[in-house]
């Protein structure tokens, strides 16, 4: 069984986040896959079988598989118009967050994602513990979302892992205006055994809504201020956000299961 790692949202390997895709005939059970998914120990395992015009893809952290994710989407998007199917423009994807859609634009892969819908919630002491400053706003979603003052708290944070599991929410994400980009952002998902996400799609569901809410603007040039490092071309229209990135690809492999 072929399988990719692709760096997602960045135009150079050892950088972006890398995502471990396998574009399979039929489905394997889903011990093997989330067995896959440990194995690789990247924070994202993407599968993906052709089911008449559209393609069904599977999300797997090696905590167990999750409902929507950017990065590891965009790169079984490279895969399939790189290597599957070449003469695609554009990829759809049933996912267990609906239709999704990447439609390749030159060099950039754009992802029709869904919005998700942020209300205020009261800052607590176990937020300002987690992160060692205390967050101007603190809103939630589907995950957590901290916006901190600048950019160089953000890239100061050492998060108590043990005290974000506890907290409600998939992943945990903190952001804040940038110097050279629009918003700079962290996330961190530790209760998908993953530290911290190099750049995370998911978040910017989240941080592009609020932005956009927060400056009364739709385009944005986002960065994922993690050791690696991340760029996206988002764009908010309501109910969905635009992610738009780049990818390279890392390394090709055979999985003998």
């Amino acid at each position: 069984m072929k399988q990719y790692v692709v760096d997602a949202f960045t135009e150079k390997v050892f950088a972006g986040n890398p995502a471990a895709v396998c574009v399979l005939d039929k489905w394997l059970d889903d011990r093997t896959m989330q067995n896959i998914a440990i194995e690789n120990n990247l924070s994202e395992t993407a599968f993906a079988v052709k089911e008449g015009k559209a393609f069904h893809l599977r999300w797997f952290t090696p905590g167990g598989e999750v409902e929507l994710c950017g990065h590891a989407t965009l790169a079984t998007a490279y895969v399939i118009t790189r290597f599957v199917e070449p003469e695609l423009k554009i990829v759809a994807f049933d996912t267990l967050s609906g239709r999704l859609t990447v439609e390749k634009q030159d060099d950039l892969l754009m992802m029709n994602f869904p919005s998700f819908q942020l209300k205020p919630i009261p800052i607590t002491e176990q937020m300002i513990r987690a992160l060692g400053v205390k967050p101007v706003e603190a809103h939630y979603g589907a995950d957590m979302v901290c916006v901190l003052e600048d950019e160089e708290q953000i890239r100061n944070v050492h998060p108590n892992q043990d005290l974000i599991r506890r907290m409600d929410g998939v992943c945990f994400h903190i952001t804040a205006p940038g110097r050279e980009y629009d918003c700079v952002t962290r996330s961190f998902a530790p209760k998908c055994n993953v530290a911290e996400d190099p750049v995370c799609g998911r978040g910017h569901c989240h941080v592009i809504p609020y932005w956009a809410s927060r400056t009364g603007k739709t385009e944005f040039t986002a960065y994922q201020a993690s050791a690696r490092g991340g760029i996206l071309y988002c764009s908010y229209a309501g109910e969905r956000t635009i992610l738009r990135g780049k990818a390279a690809l890392f390394a090709e492999a055979e999985i003998f299961v």
